[in-house]
């Protein structure tokens, strides 16, 4: 499928492997789709200009997802689970950027996910906005989707 322009970021859906349920695939933003690698320098005996880098592993960013406050959410519990019982259970997700005609674009795999921070957004009772929950997952890494299902 060849573009011509680039791909916009403002249509997207997160699948996690959970029952799934309307409220866990609808987010207002996703971050932390980076992976980094670290290297090692190595100094060569009687080289002065330069330094040899040599890469060791690759760094995976925390994914950051947040959306409207939903109530009886089976993501929120999966939290809930992990931060008041200390029940970790990783679990694998995808985020799919779509079209503006619903067709996937690219998708990343997101492999071995834990909830790290799960923040509410503050009350105010002089507005009227909607309740912001940010979910923080930690996750091993992550890998680019060419056959979207």
């Amino acid at each position: 499928m060849a573009f011509q322009h680039p791909a916009t970021g403002f249509h997207f859906l997160v699948r996690f492997d959970l029952p799934p349920t309307p409220a866990d695939t609808s987010f207002q933003s996703v971050s932390g789709l980076t992976v980094e690698t670290e290297f090692e320098e190595i100094k060569e005996g009687g080289q002065r200009q330069f330094s040899h880098q040599l890469p060791v592993r690759t760094q995976h960013g925390d994914l950051v997802l947040k959306r409207g406050l939903y109530i009886g959410s089976i993501l929120t519990e999966w939290f809930n689970d992990a931060f008041e019982n200390f029940i970790y259970r990783p679990i694998d997700l995808e985020v799919i950027l779509l079209s503006a005609e619903h067709v996937p674009l690219r998708a990343w795999r997101i492999q071995h996910a834990l909830p790290k921070k799960l923040e509410i957004s503050s009350f105010n009772a002089e507005q009227s906005e909607i309740v912001i929950e940010t979910l923080t997952l930690t996750y091993h890494y992550l890998k680019v989707i060419n056959e979207i299902p």
